[in-house]
């Protein structure tokens, strides 16, 4: 029995007793909060459901716990009942029940965890989202990881998720961008707003190699061809660097096309019909304050000009033409202010703003030998993804950026990331599956089956503890979907890890010497199968591998 069972267990007997007795079962919410005491001897899962409706029904909480108790005691895979304090009621399960769980998820190996609260869900996903003007730095890196983990965890819960990347290709960053190759190629001074870097002499090289006679070209051909050919390969290279980093996009949307297709236009057009759009000082505005941003935008400039938000408004008509009923997009930690802007624009073209979702990440950064890492050999300036995949591996790099909630910054310790430690969060989780492959491989030679018909064997309190964290797993799952969170399932991952660490250390699994096996070590070896494939399918969701030797 998972929590969620035992949620709707209580939900309905609570309805049945509280309907029984002439009382309001309206009050109830719609799922029941179910927790794991922190003290065992309290029983497997206590709920405050009680506390939290009796007024609201007209009952004193501990006599409304008491009759749940009383039901409870009667109901098929509950072993006990019973009431403590002002009513809070705690609940112990009963063997067959608990570890009925290790059936579940054996049955339903890589499926254990999913859901259906999404189905029919048409998502458009946007990350990374970096300007092709240099590579992807850390704060891109941390989008390419969560971003990744996201989708997948919004696709276990059967979401349709588009994992989409937007080109700020149009506008002057790509003109400082061409200004700078140009110069590097003719040995010239970085110019003054420009990009620096061994990257941009590695491009604007390759370049001339691919083009020998564009340094005799009058300079503005000249900069134009190193802006077209040099756009192209760092496209091209952080393509790559995201592929090898586990991150793939289904699209790749340019903003230049927002314009060059006329969609900038024809929105700007939408919303002047619908007059969402007024003139002032020689400027269009958007009446953003009539949908809650904080101040009208400039849309159109009154030099005639697109300001950048017109591009943003073309690109959410864009997303929602194509069907999506969902758009997230996850955004660096200066972009607070863009929440506001893209959902007014979306109620002024005539969307629902609920159908925007912004995601704000804070800052990345890397410490060795307890100093900041503040530069980068390949860009000059700023850290890249490169870099951190350079110095602890793509797993681990993933893991670590995924593993904290978005909406804090976090210093990535390097000599830690790299260590073979338990301190190694990482390290830590794909220890506990490749520790169960071994026992997997050994119980195999030792032709020890796993065995379900003798689960009621496991009454070690270390056993107990571990069939309830792994039950704990789907509600995780569907929580981090629920919540835009993938960081709950890396947290869950270290709390199963722990908890199988600890059962290993006071439970053996496997007979040793001339020692027959048993009906108990065959429970065992299932349980252990159960738990290799939790840390498997919650390492699939982050996106990291689950090793079988380390």
């Amino acid at each position: 029995m998972t929590p969620a069972d035992l949620s709707e267990l209580l939900h309905a007997t609570a309805t049945t007793v509280l309907t029984q007795r002439g009382l309001d079962a309206s009050v109830l919410p719609e799922r029941v909060t179910v927790e794991r005491p922190r003290n065992p001897e309290h029983g497997d899962y206590s709920t405050n459901i009680a506390m939290q409706v009796a007024k609201k029904a007209g009952v004193n909480p501990r006599d409304l716990a008491t009759w749940l108790a009383e039901a409870l005691g009667n109901a098929d895979g509950v072993d006990e009942a019973t009431v403590a304090g002002p009513g809070f009621l705690n609940i112990r399960l009963a063997a067959d029940a608990q570890n009925q769980l290790v059936v579940s998820i054996l049955e339903q190996a890589g499926a254990f965890g999913q859901g259906k609260a999404l189905d029919g869900a048409l998502i458009n996903l946007e990350f990374v989202s970096a300007n092709p003007t240099g590579p992807v730095h850390l704060g891109g890196a941390r989008w390419a990881a969560v971003g990744d983990s996201l989708g997948r965890v919004l696709e276990a819960q059967g979401a349709e998720v588009t994992r989409e990347y937007y080109f700020n290709d149009h506008g002057a960053q790509i003109d400082r961008f061409a200004r700078s190759l140009d110069a590097a190629a003719r040995d010239q001074p970085t110019p003054e707003d420009g990009y620096a870097g061994d990257y941009i002499g590695e491009i604007a090289a390759t370049v001339v190699k691919d083009h020998p006679g564009i340094l005799e070209l009058p300079e503005s051909e000249r900069v134009e061809a190193f802006r077209a050919d040099g756009v192209e390969l760092m496209f091209g290279h952080i393509k790559r660097t995201l592929h090898e980093f586990g991150t793939d996009f289904a699209v790749f949307t340019h903003e230049d096309e927002m314009f060059s297709s006329g969609l900038v236009e024809s929105s700007v057009q939408q919303l002047k019909d619908n007059g969402n759009l007024y003139e002032k000082d020689g400027a269009w505005w958007l009446k953003a304050t009539d949908y809650g941003d904080d101040k009208d935008r400039v849309v159109i400039k009154s030099d005639g000009n697109a300001a950048y938000i017109a591009g943003d408004i073309a690109y959410i008509k864009h997303k929602f033409d194509r069907g999506f009923n969902l758009a997230i997009y996850m955004l660096g930690a200066d972009h607070h202010g863009y929440i506001g802007r893209l959902k007014a624009a979306a109620a002024a073209l005539g969307y629902d703003p609920a159908q925007i979702q912004v995601l704000i990440g804070q800052l990345v950064n890397l410490v060795k030998d307890g100093k900041p890492v503040r530069m980068s050999k390949r860009a000059g300036t700023v850290i890249t993804l490169d870099d951190l995949v350079d110095a602890v591996g793509v797993d681990a790099a993933r893991y670590s950026l995924v593993r904290s909630s978005v909406d804090t910054s976090i210093d990535l310790d390097l000599d830690l990331l790299a260590q073979a430690s338990n301190e190694n969060p990482v390290y830590y989780v794909q220890y506990a599956h490749a520790r169960l492959s071994a026992i997997a491989r050994s119980a195999a030679e030792l032709d020890v089956v796993a065995s379900t018909e003798h689960l009621g064997l496991l009454d070690h309190a270390r056993e107990g503890d571990l069939v309830r964290t792994l039950g704990e797993f789907p509600a995780v799952a569907a929580g981090a979907a629920n919540l835009r969170e993938p960081h709950r399932i890396a947290r869950y991952l270290e709390e199963l890890a722990g908890a199988y660490h600890r059962f290993y250390g006071e439970c053996r699994v496997l007979p040793m010497g001339d020692e027959e096996p048993t009906d108990l070590h065959r429970a065992r070896v299932a349980l252990c199968a159960a738990t290799r494939q939790v840390l498997a399918n919650g390492l699939a969701l982050v996106g990291v591998s689950a090793p079988d030797r380390m």
